[in-house]
């Protein structure tokens, strides 16, 4: 039998590398974040995956990473796992894949897209190999002047960015110093709560150490982006960065942060305030935050008036138009639009989808209700007949004020209906107390203004209804209009703050698209539709709000409460139509009343429950039910174990655990979200997937401990008497956190295993210790 994976690495592939030029100094593992376990009530992280990177090391000693190092099992043939190896390399953003068994390797090069053939290991390329062939294929030059800020280390050392966030990084300097036409366009398409603006701050650091940098503008659209950017950049800049206002001096500052709005640029703004401020190329480098909102008509002359700057686009949903038809007039502000037509592709996209098999993002649970009533057509005539009234004087409507036929894109716009507000907010608490009580942050999004203030009045009654514990705010309403009029007795700050706080208060927020975006509420556990949407651009920025890990209040999972069939635009491409002209409504449509009628019942139905998963088509996140992912799941874990006794074998061997995972739909990261909706969380994946491949019925890490004391007692009173003691001792580690807590490497230190006599009682069997420690984890899997 040959070396596993690590020992193939270890004895055959460095020492083999080491000698064509590839030092310890020129591999980097990086370590995804990994799931999480709550352990005895507590969180605990588990080790991610590790990506064995080549680099370079050109400039400054700091290493440039380059290819992706995939090593298996000596006795596999070399090519297995190459196209996994090619997904982490697009990850990592590395252009080289090498896969080894330690005698033979491949190579997959992304910029001839060709495989290699199978070679001995010696041949190897060397260092100054794939350097020519990455300066070539990437069209740059690493002693020219805008390559070095490849080579800057990172403000605070390499444990300040992600394995994504440092790919996002090299892809946009890598274009910047490119000898490309368009090299100074360059968007980052990162998922909500990735750190894009973490990336906006390092980026600058590097730009601005290797000299590039002269004066910067980092612009965005809402006050709160602005906080937000000022706060990390300031962090880093000190007195540098400043924000732009009229009256404060700004003049000697590098860095800028600033609202369109603050430059003069709103919808009734005028260019001749921002033209007179800052001459033409002003700014030699741009970040616009959140680049893909339409209202670009006013904004476009910030990227127009300084042509020659670095033009850095951060957004989560980059926009396309469609069917695009723009004259000279209208130039600018079309292709200013279309990210992907302005920028170019994205050089780096780090979808949510990738950010929760990592680790680093919630996972999303989605519940499908929907009100019995969303499915009719209501006729005037059936309106009329129960009493239709004028939803603002209450006085009944005449009939030719009201429309012929409404539909449910008229709900709550056009037609109001008190009977399925109340319905829809009873069930949406309803949902809540199943799942650990109504006091749970969340953000409804709604219809329009007076539709958010009827949610929430709804939802304050409600809970009065129910006699619970006095709350200052249960619910309240959240939108443009609230602070615009001054109708809220808090300002849009002290709202925030008390909703990311953790108190007896301000629990559920009413809004329509003033939280859709750019605003960080760690604490949200469920995103709830009660509107219909249709941008699937404006839902990605919604359901973005909860996507953040909240670890100080154990929050690593969030739900999405669907009302309206929203979760249909999971996974869809992010295009809209060019905004025409819009014609002047007819005296009928503007004078159209708001009708309001009582006397309806109505039912919620339940749609099922779903999670998400990746299409392996689109590579995008689809949302499937769990049965539909129950099958999936049975279905890869029967091609890869074809029955229990061989997926025990494959689950006691960490290398081949690892590789079975790694094929199943969802990773690991969906078994555990599986297991946790089952209500199995105290059962081991074995268990979960004994049960959904083969029908076995799932055993509890704690029963499976007392099965092995008393199924294996002949084998234990075999042993010595103080081995029998730490067998039993280790055992019972697996009751923490399943088989692998046995394959820790501080396993021995644990104090009842110490106690027992440890690794020194184990040693006297006659037998090695990891034969014994295998022995252990197979009696414990068996039936």
């Amino acid at each position: 039998m040959g070396y596993n994976e690590a020992d193939t690495r270890a004895k055959l592939i460095d020492p083999t590398i080491h000698s064509i030029g590839w030092t310890e100094n020129l591999i980097r593992r990086e370590v995804t974040a990994g799931t999480i376990e709550i352990i005895n009530g507590r969180p605990k992280r588990k080790n991610g995956r590790t990506d064995y990177l080549l680099c370079l090391s050109v400039k400054n000693g700091i290493p440039l990473a380059v290819a992706v190092l995939e090593a298996k099992k000596e006795d596999e043939h070399c090519t297995v796992g190459l196209e996994q190896a090619k997904e982490y390399a697009q990850k990592m953003n590395v252009p080289f894949v090498f896969a080894t068994n330690g005698h033979m390797f491949v190579e997959y090069d992304y910029f001839n897209e060709k495989v290699s053939k199978e070679l001995p290991l010696d041949k190897f390329p060397k260092p100054e190999f794939i350097k020519k062939a990455y300066e070539k294929g990437k069209g740059l030059n690493f002693e020219g002047e805008k390559t070095k800020a490849l080579f800057v280390s990172y403000r605070g050392g390499q444990s300040e960015r992600r394995y994504y966030q440092d790919a996002a990084i090299r892809a946009a300097l890598e274009k910047i110093a490119s000898n490309k036409k368009d090299w100074n366009r360059v968007l980052l398409s990162l998922a909500t709560g990735s750190g894009k603006t973490r990336i906006a701050v390092q980026m600058l650091h590097k730009l601005e150490q290797s000299g590039q940098l002269k004066r910067a503008l980092f612009v965005c659209d809402r006050n709160e982006l602005r906080r937000q950017g000022y706060g990390s950049l300031f962090s880093a800049f000190g007195d540098d960065a400043v924000e732009f206002s009229k009256s404060k001096k700004w003049q000697n500052a590098r860095l800028v942060v600033a609202t369109y709005q603050s430059l003069g640029l709103d919808e009734d703004g005028d260019e001749g305030y921002f033209l007179k401020t800052f001459k033409k190329n002003y700014f030699s480098h741009i970040i616009i935050d959140e680049c893909h909102r339409s209202a670009w008509n006013k904004w476009s002359i910030v990227l127009t008036n300084n042509s020659d700057a670095v033009q850095i686009g951060l957004t989560a949903t980059p926009r396309k138009i469609s069917g695009e038809k723009s004259n000279e007039k209208n130039k600018d502000e079309e292709i200013s639009k279309n990210n992907i037509k302005y920028f170019g592709e994205p050089v780096y996209e780090y979808p949510y989808i990738r950010g929760w098999e990592d680790g680093y993002l919630a996972a999303c649970e989605i519940v499908k209700r929907k009100a019995d009533i969303d499915d009719e057509w209501l006729t005037k005539d059936e309106l009329v007949e129960r009493g239709v009234y004028d939803a603002k004087t209450g006085k009944p409507m005449l009939l030719s004020d009201v429309k012929e036929v409404y539909t449910k894109n008229d709900f709550d716009k056009k037609l109001i209906m008190p009977d399925r507000r109340m319905a829809m907010c009873k069930d949406l608490l309803k949902q809540f107390e199943k799942t650990g009580g109504v006091k749970q942050k969340t953000i409804i999004f709604c219809v329009n203004d007076k539709h958010a203030e009827d949610v929430a009045i709804e939802l304050n009654n409600l809970y009065k209804e129910r006699g619970l514990s006095k709350c200052e705010k249960f619910a309240f309403k959240f939108t443009a209009k609230t602070f615009s009029i001054g109708s809220s007795d808090e300002t849009q700050e002290a709202l925030l703050a008390n909703m990311r706080a953790l108190k007896n208060s301000h629990f559920i927020a009413t809004t329509v698209d003033l939280l859709s975006t750019g605003v960080d509420i760690p604490r949200i556990q469920n995103i709830v539709f009660f509107a219909y949407v249709k941008s699937p651009i404006t839902f990605y920025q919604m359901v973005g709000r909860g996507t953040r890990i909240h670890e100080a209040s154990d929050k690593y999972m969030f739900r999405v409460y669907d009302y309206t069939d929203a979760t249909r635009l999971f996974g869809k491409e992010f295009i809209t139509k060019p905004r025409s002209t819009p014609s002047k409504p007819s005296d009928k449509e503007s004078t159209q009343k708001i009708a309001k009628v009582y006397g309806f019942k109505v039912a919620i139905q339940n749609e099922g429950t779903f999670i998400l998963m990746r299409d392996k088509m689109t590579g995008k996140e689809k949302p499937v039910t769990l049965e539909e992912y129950k099958e999936k799941l049975a279905e890869t874990l029967i091609s890869e174990a074809e029955n229990i006794e061989l997926l025990r074998e494959m689950w006691i061997s960490r290398d081949d655990r690892k590789h079975l995972i790694e094929a199943l739909p969802g990773g690991e990261q969906g078994a555990k979200l599986l297991r946790k909706l089952l209500n199995l969380e105290d059962c081991d994946l074995f268990d979960i997937f004994a049960e959904v491949g083969f029908g076995v019925a799932p055993k509890t890490r704690t029963d499976r401990v007392l099965a092995f004391d008393y199924k294996n007692k002949k084998w234990l009173k075999s042993l010595p008497d103080d081995a029998e003691s730490v067998v039993k001792s280790l055992a019972k580690q697996f009751e923490v956190n399943g088989i692998e807590e046995l394959e820790s490497s501080n396993v021995f230190d644990i104090g009842e295993v110490r106690r027992a006599g440890g690794i020194k009682s184990l040693s006297r069997i006659g037998t090695d210790v990891a034969g014994i420690v295998t022995e252990i984890k197979m009696r414990l899997l068996e039936a």
